[in-house]
């Protein structure tokens, strides 16, 4: 059985809401981050990048970063319609998908949570977080203009609004950032999917209330 190596409320999240939206029966092992347990000699023969989501397959080959694990669920799951059929959008679906993990996660998002990734001078933290949130305050802006009064951000839900929740989850629930009125939303269409709702619970995280 496929297995998923995450921690709660990480962007692994994204891909088990994709799971969750396949039906694909899989196994879960959580890797504590703040124990350091993806440096940890057992992790490392599993994935040597000593980061999560990683995704174990039946044949036993694994398969790391969130966007190609995404892909590679939505191309061999076509019936849970998680990624257009037509070319166009599927680019745009791609383009908005590594936008949110590649700029807003990696370069916001990591800079407000964990600063000291970026300097071992605690003196340089605050402004570290502070360019943390400016990068995700302005990435929120632009996937605002792009999802403008549509539901889903490519026009019909696809993995590109499973990263978005990631995103939302964290702005809202772990910062506390004002996200814009149409992204929020939006998240709240998310938590009102049963798919995200079964992935919040197996993560043992508890469904916002509005």
């Amino acid at each position: 059985m496929p297995k998923l190596y995450y921690w709660p409320a990480t962007c692994s999240i994204t891909v088990r809401v994709i799971l969750e939206e396949t039906g694909l029966s899989y196994e879960d092992e959580a890797v504590d981050l703040g124990a350091k347990k993806q440096q940890s000699p057992e992790f490392l023969k599993v994935n040597p990048k000593a980061k999560v989501p990683a995704y174990l397959r039946d044949d036993g080959s694994l398969i790391t970063e969130v966007p190609a694990i995404a892909l590679w669920l939505a191309l061999t799951n076509p019936d849970a319609n998680l990624l257009a059929s037509d070319y166009e959008t599927r680019v745009r679906t791609l383009e908005i998908f590594d936008y949110i993990a590649g700029t807003i996660h990696m370069q916001g998002a990591a800079r407000a949570w964990r600063p000291g990734s970026f300097s071992e001078t605690e003196a340089a933290h605050d402004a570290i977080r502070a360019r943390g949130k400016d990068i995700v305050m302005r990435g929120l802006d632009i996937l605002s203009q792009t999802l403008g009064d549509k539901d889903w951000l490519t026009g019909s839900y696809s993995i590109a609004d499973a990263s978005l929740f990631f995103i939302e989850y964290w702005a809202r629930e772990k910062v506390g950032y004002q996200m814009p009125a149409n992204i929020e939303a939006h998240y709240h269409r998310m938590l009102g999917r049963p798919a995200v709702q079964r992935a919040l619970a197996r993560e043992g995280l508890v469904v916002p209330a509005f």
